[in-house]
């Protein structure tokens, strides 16, 4: 018996460099053996693959992705099971197709339970908060069905990138910093905190979105296995929520309609049932064209805004400024521009000699389309569909405020503006007529500076952008 030593249960590169050699050697399956740490020299074994061996032979990227998945397995076959397949491959190159062969879908089943297991720990894994040194962090202990720790790991740090975090497990922990992602060894469940005071609140809010009108309990127990319950806090009120369903459904049912939200209720008495959707409906001053926005039905972003957030300065302005859409601060406070991009654009305005009182400042899209990551929404650049969707609301501010001079910030505003797609970088700084007889000059985004790497770019590009402001001054000089 061939033995190759592997350094721990999840050693891809070791398992691959050996079974690699094995098989140019022509060692038989049942002659090779995949062992953790030293081999501990059993009767008739030998360490390692015999030297020399015949050619090499290239396995496909399927058969190569599928091992790293099933050696994550926790099944104790799982190195021979692929050899196995390695071995074949050799004189049936398309066995990977052949999904009826029982190695390959043994192997298949397995990479399944693993992906499984991946998803599970993304869903099940519950964070307490704790004070080190350093200040706040997370730390989670959770035990996952097979050996997923390091490939689900990354997915965490994209989540709660602002957030310092430790994942604990009985097979390593993943540890994220603030900056760097980490591997540790294996730990025990009492090295991770039994509760903090989140806690209470999370289960009030898991109670309260228990719907027992669709309770159902095979289903639920499908996509939330008790193996994972002792680890999650929410868990001890299921069975007492399961037990209730039916007196709350019945209490559901009796209970009398709700009455309409009072706020689309106000607004839409304003405005007329309707005007929204009614193609006739010109809205005759900008106060009833900020109430009308509220209802707004045209695309799918209302659905996960605060408000609908329209353009605010004179009736009359001589300048107006389009943007791309409302950010995290302008969906709260219904104002446009006074996030950390309105910052940047007020400084430019004022050392280009243009007061922003004096101009009317919008965006393309109305509502703030974001998706959610931790504690923060980041932002989501609007489709065309829904640029377009919005461009209703724009063109009624421009025919209210009626303004001499355009600027668009970024290829999203020159969309809503022009109607069609622009290529800033190319187009920057030209003045483009329109028939209602105004002109539009392209820059961009102040978010975009804020982006910038370096002081050097940002220095370069803020001059830029305070020259282009500085034009669109002389045009109004004109």
């Amino acid at each position: 018996m061939r033995v190759a030593s592997l350094t721990h249960q999840t050693d891809f590169d070791g398992w691959r460099k050996a079974a690699r050699a094995f098989r140019q050697a022509g060692v038989p399956p049942g002659a090779a053996a995949f062992r953790m740490g030293a081999n501990e020299g059993r009767l008739f074994d030998e360490a390692g693959p015999p030297s020399g061996g015949g050619p090499a032979f290239a396995a496909p990227k399927a058969f190569v992705d599928l091992a790293r998945a099933v050696i994550l397995h926790r099944s104790d076959d799982r190195f021979d099971l692929m050899y196995r397949l390695l071995w074949r491959l050799k004189d049936e190159p398309d066995l990977m197709k052949v999904v009826t062969d029982a190695d390959v879908a043994d192997a298949l089943e397995r990479a399944k339970n693993v992906s499984r297991a991946s998803h599970k720990m993304k869903a099940f894994v519950r964070f307490r908060r704790v004070e080190d040194s350093t200040g706040e962090a997370w730390v989670a202990w959770f035990e996952p069905a097979h050996r997923v720790v390091e490939r689900t790991a990354p997915f965490f740090v994209r989540r709660f990138t602002t957030m310092r975090w430790s994942i604990l497990t009985p097979d390593g922990s993943a540890i994220w910093n603030g900056e760097t992602l980490t591997f540790g060894p294996p730990a025990t469940r009492d090295m991770a905190p039994a509760q903090d005071e989140i806690e209470e609140f999370w289960k009030t809010y898991y109670a309260s979105t228990f719907n027992p009108a669709r309770l159902k309990t095979k289903t639920m127990q499908g996509e939330m296995p008790k193996r994972y319950w002792k680890n999650l806090p929410e868990a001890a009120l299921i069975p007492e929520l399961v037990a209730r369903a039916a007196l709350r459904t019945e209490a559901m049912v009796a209970m009398p309609a709700p009455q309409p939200n009072p706020r689309l209720a106000k607004t839409l008495s304003r405005m007329g049932r309707d005007h929204a959707f009614d193609e006739g409906f010109v809205p005759s001053t900008l106060e009833e064209l900020g109430q009308a926005v509220q209802a707004c039905r045209h695309c799918p972003l209302w659905r996960d805004a605060t408000q609908g957030v329209c353009g605010e300065g004179p009736r009359k302005a001589r300048l107006m400024i389009v943007g791309e859409q409302p950010g995290d601060h302008e969906d709260l406070t219904g104002r446009p521009f006074v996030g950390p991009a309105g910052g940047v654009l007020d400084a430019a305005l004022e050392e280009a000699g243009i007061n922003r009182d004096d101009l009317f400042v919008t965006n393309a899209v109305k509502h703030f389309k974001h998706e959610p990551r931790g504690k923060r929404r980041i932002h989501r650049t609007p489709l065309a569909s829904e640029v377009s969707a919005c461009r209703w609301w724009l063109e009624a501010e421009r025919r209210l405020v009626k303004p001499k001079v355009i600027v668009t910030l970024g290829a999203t505003a020159a969309l809503g503006v022009l109607g069609r797609r622009a290529a800033v970088t190319k187009e920057r700084g030209q003045v483009i007529a329109q028939p209602d007889g105004s002109r539009v000059l392209m820059t961009v985004h102040p978010s975009y500076l804020l982006r910038l790497p370096d002081e050097v770019s940002q220095t370069v590009e803020r001059g830029r952008f305070v020259e282009d402001l500085t034009r669109v001054r002389a045009l109004l000089d004109l």
